[in-house]
This record gives C-alpha cells, structure tokens and sequence, in this order.
C-alpha cells in the first residue's frame, strides 16, 4: 500500500509538471502575471461531477472577484486518477497577493453559500486542495 501511495503521488506531480509546461506554452500569449499557484483537487468516491459543477457554476467567478485568474483547468485522463482529481491553474499579481486573494475567498459569504449547497448531498473534497507555486523560467516560451 505505501508503494502504491509513494507512486500515486509521484504520478500526481508528474501529471501537474506536465500540465503546468503545457499551461505555459498554449494558454493565450504574452506575459503572465506575477505567480501561478497549481494543484489538484482530490474528490471523494463518485464527486468529480459535482466539483466540477461547482466550479461551473460558482467558483472560477468567485475566483475572479477575488483577484484570481484562471488560467486553465484539467481532469486526468488515466486510471486511478481519473475518477477523482481536478488540475488547476491559477495566477495572481505576486505570491504576497495569492495569500491575501484565498484567505479573502475561503472567508467570502458567496463561496461559503456556494460551497455549502454543494455539499447538500455529502462532503465533495477528499482533502484540501494543494497549491503549488511557481515562476517561469528565463527560458520559458511564456513569461
């Protein structure tokens, strides 16, 4: 079992450097903003459709208001993780923004609303979401 978690979480990363390379190279032109933050999110049992649903309908726009773009999102297309995690890649203006912009959106009443009648049939998440940050590179096709 530790050897089944020690390679899921290195295909997770895999997936997420892949992800983030191809985010740089085919999202829109010109500079991105200051810091990007990646990560999956891992849903419970059969949840997917719902996390989808939510951000949908609900959370790239609350994203936005609160200082946060959308860049790109993905669901892996491989077993095992393909039943239950969702790619994101977000920019903010600098990291010092990117804390400011989540801590403003975990405590909005919206996303709390939202969130909260989601969840009306069972819990969506299996844990946090990660957030990864990063830069580009000197060398990066997008800057």
């Amino acid at each position: 079992m530790k050897r089944y978690r020690i390679a899921l979480g290195a295909m997770v990363f895999m997936a997420m450097g892949l992800i983030v390379f191809s985010a740089g190279i085919s999202v829109g032109q010109g500079k991105t903003r200051g810091s990007m933050n990646c990560g999956p999110y891992t849903t419970l049992p059969c949840r997917l459709p719902a996390l989808n649903k939510r951000f949908a309908k609900h959370t790239i726009q609350l994203f936005e208001k609160h200082g946060m773009k959308s860049e790109i999102y993905w669901v892996l297309t491989d077993e095992p993780l393909k039943e239950n995690t969702l790619i994101y890649v977000i920019s903010h203006e600098s990291r010092e923004a990117a804390d400011k912009n989540w801590k403003e959106f975990q405590a909005d009443p919206d996303w709390i609303k939202a969130r909260d009648e989601s969840e009306a049939d069972g819990k969506i998440l299996a844990k946090p979401p990660e957030r990864v940050f990063m830069t580009a590179t000197a060398y990066s096709p997008k800057k």
